[in-house]
């Protein structure tokens, strides 16, 4: 893996910044196709088509999917998809095989400076060339409803909240206080995930279990078995729902993927709960947005127990593209187009662009979805924490093997030394590159 040294937000000098406008093309032109993990491409596509003319197509596609199929239709030498995207954890792979195309011959070398250095940075292979970027920062913080906070606490502030969830003794100590009041800390245990990864999962060629991913595992343990959670499933229904109104509090071993079984467990359920906080980075607005319904207004953003951060939505070309120059256009317009920028920021209520120029004119702006907490200049300063260095192609699929040990333990299928052991064999089997140390 290259290093990618992360550099603080630099605000100063970029105020006069050009704004880059959108091309004005035939709408007789081919469509312009994308593929990507984010809906909200879609939104970005139809902006694009009013101001411009082009017409686009956008493919979403499941994570579990996109990875492959992006490197199979490009190493095959399709000319189709034009735009591509990815996420951190997902470039590397890209840029060593040669799927994006070089941004730099397209012209952008010439915006440097004007996009959050850790994402500009992370856009570059390891020959320093362009070949993504994104129109996000994705820093971590812990969305939490306001009104439980007063009622429980005795304030709503972010910075007394964000003290309750210092560290993990503290969210345990949290999360018995709301539990004696009638609520849930979390949905579900694993809220705090995106805030776990404080080292690399490969260093060296060795697998790293650090101090820091033991504590974690220990934290889901005991948050799951001592019933701190509403047992609901990250990304299933339920998750979502319980952003809007009260859930039911389901049993451990409910498959809440399976439809027929939720509906059954939600006729069952004898308790109904609320969900006091979700751990999410700054694009959680957008999943807020689209699920918080009646409790819109009631929420407010804290830190976490640490740094964190998870995702972004890199854009980049297919290297066999024949529409490269309409491609470009489309990205300058989702990433250095002020005008764009600034309807997103209303459109999403609050994602959290990279443009240095629009991040520092909206830096004080007070969000009335959060109770109106400064939000740009909150994620801008947990920004500058993000060190994307620790991130490898290997992340998902350990990372997944990592929970599957946890649930094996919180479930009582295995004693943690066992799921511990487990886990090593299915990296050493999966991964034979890779030198696996067992205590």
């Amino acid at each position: 893996m290259k290093a990618k040294k992360v550099m603080a937000l630099a605000l100063a000098g970029v105020m006069g910044a050009t704004i880059v406008p959108a091309v004005s093309v035939s709408a007789a032109s081919d469509k312009l196709v994308i593929w990507t993990l984010a809906a909200d491409l879609e939104q970005f596509a139809d902006r694009y088509e009013e101001e411009t003319g082009q017409a686009c197509d956008v493919v979403i596609i499941q994570p579990a999917d996109y990875p492959t199929k992006v490197q199979t239709a490009i190493m095959a030498g399709e000319k189709e998809p034009d735009i591509v995207v990815g996420e951190p954890k997902m470039l590397d792979t890209y840029y060593e095989a040669g799927l994006l195309a070089d941004l730099d011959e397209l012209g952008a070398s010439e915006f440097d400076g004007q996009i959050v250095d850790y994402v500009w940075n992370e856009g570059k292979d390891a020959d320093g060339v362009q070949r993504a970027i994104s129109y996000q920062i994705t820093p971590a913080g812990i969305y939490y409803r306001r009104d439980i906070a007063k009622e429980v606490f005795g304030t709503e502030d972010p910075e007394e909240i964000g003290q309750l969830f210092k560290d993990y003794d503290t969210i345990l100590e949290t999360a018995e206080t709301l539990k004696q009041a009638g609520y849930k800390i979390f949905a579900s245990d694993a809220e705090m995930n995106v805030f776990s990864n404080k080292e690399a999962w490969v260093v060296d060629d060795k697998l790293n279990v650090s101090q820091a991913r033991l504590d974690y595992m220990d934290l889901c343990v005991k948050l799951f078995q001592e019933d701190y959670t509403a047992y609901a499933t990250p990304w299933t229904a339920p998750w979502y729902q319980a952003m809007a109104e009260e859930i039911p509090v389901f049993d451990k071993d409910t498959n809440l993927w399976d439809d027929a079984e939720r509906e059954e467990a939600e006729a069952n359920a004898t308790e109904t709960t609320q969900v006091f906080a979700y751990g999410l980075p700054s694009w959680g607005v957008l999943t807020m947005r689209d699920h918080y319904g009646a409790t819109e207004g009631k929420w407010g953003v804290c830190a976490g127990p640490s740094d964190g951060f998870d995702g972004g939505t890199y854009l980049g070309i297919n290297t066999n593209s024949e529409k490269k120059d309409l491609a470009w256009d489309f990205i300058k317009f989702c990433t250095l187009n002020e005008d764009t920028l600034e309807w997103w920021l209303d459109a999403s209520k609050g994602d959290t662009v990279s443009n240095v120029a629009v991040l520092d004119k909206h830096k004080d702006d007070e969000n009335a979805t959060y109770g109106g907490e400064k939000l740009y200049q909150f994620w801008m300063e947990q920004a500058e924490k993000i060190d994307l260095s620790i991130v490898t192609p290997y992340d998902q699929a350990i990372g997944d093997a990592w929970g599957n040990a946890i649930t094996s333990i919180k479930t009582e299928q295995m004693s943690k030394e066992d799921a511990i052991s487990a886990f090593y064999d299915e990296i050493e089997a999966t991964y034979p590159e890779i030198i696996v140390e067992r205590d």
